[in-house]
């Protein structure tokens, strides 16, 4: 399973040499994977994460994105091939492990899988305490982290009180606090309502506006297609990279990886078989951006001069 990237999409992890500025910030070589007593979910893959790209990973339940993500992360080591940061290999003793968990952090999809301390504070400083900081600098990264995530009056908090949302936040704060360069997200907006959603893609966007670079992933075509930048696709031919735009306009690949057509997409199809959008105009991802285009296109059509306008 190679990852094969389209036209305008980023380099694959062939190409720039070991300790070339160009290298990803992180990537697999040739990896393959099989659980004990199971079939092989990964095999041959390469694959590759670009700084300050933002990525989602898309694809059927089973098809491997789970597996994926932790071998990005250190969770899992591969059985053939290689993980690597910045082109150097990852080595998976306790000094290897340490490099790579400060450089990529991985948030699962249950916060109650991740949260175990007592309060939100002490959750939060774990991975910095075990780093062996010096207490100031631990406060000062749980601070930070808190802020970041929008949390910071919850700091003393029981975990076990805190809401389904909070407890995301919460997570993910434990993440941030390691202060990583590639942060890894598991179905980050499940289960969050409509407010809550936003205001996670709003700490999102802050968070790469910083420096981070995240990869997200998502059952959630229409989220992918108004948040990232590029999307992977996991299908049975091998993994699918490039501009989301375009990836997500592909209806053969989302066939292969059981996904349907974003709503954006569809209505962007629509409106240029109409006339009502050339080919290089940039279409709407969301039922505001369309209003919003509406509104302009009314005003236009109304304005002094303009046809059927008054003046």
């Amino acid at each position: 399973m190679s990852e094969r990237s389209e036209p305008g999409g980023p380099a694959g992890p062939q190409g720039p040499g070991p300790g070339d500025p160009r290298d990803p910030l992180v990537s697999l070589s040739g990896a393959s994977y099989a659980y004990e007593d199971g079939p092989t979910v990964l095999s041959g893959l390469d694959f590759a994460v670009s700084e300050g790209r933002a990525l989602a990973l898309l694809g059927r339940n089973g098809s491997g994105k789970t597996t994926l993500m932790r071998l990005l992360s250190g969770g899992l080591r591969p059985d053939t091939g290689r993980l690597a940061l910045a082109g150097r290999p990852v080595s998976y003793d306790r000094a290897g492990l340490t490099r790579l968990r400060t450089t990529v952090q991985l948030v699962v999809q249950d916060p109650d899988d991740q949260l175990f301390a007592a309060s939100v504070g002490q959750d939060v400083s774990f991975g910095p305490m075990n780093l062996g900081l010096p207490v100031p600098e631990v406060r000062a990264r749980v601070d930070e982290a808190l802020a970041a995530l929008d949390i910071g009056a919850l700091a003393d908090r029981p975990t076990h009180l805190l809401s389904y949302g909070q407890r995301k936040r919460t997570a993910i704060a434990g993440a941030v606090a390691m202060r990583p360069r590639v942060l890894i997200l598991d179905e980050p907006t499940a289960g969050l309502d409509p407010d809550g959603q936003e205001r996670l893609l709003d700490t999102l966007g802050r968070l790469r506006e910083s420096g981070t670079t995240v990869v997200m992933a998502t059952h959630d075509v229409d989220l992918a297609l108004r948040w990232a930048d590029d999307a992977a696709l996991l299908t049975p031919a091998g993994v699918r990279t490039g501009p989301v735009s375009t990836m997500l306009a592909r209806p053969d690949l989302l066939a292969q990886a059981g996904l349907r057509l974003p709503w954006g997409i569809a209505v962007t199809t629509l409106l240029r078989t109409h006339g009502l959008l050339t080919d290089t105009d940039n279409g709407p991802r969301t039922p505001d951006e369309l209003a919003a285009l509406a509104g302009a296109g009314a005003g236009a059509s109304t304005s002094p001069g303009a046809p059927g306008g008054t003046g």
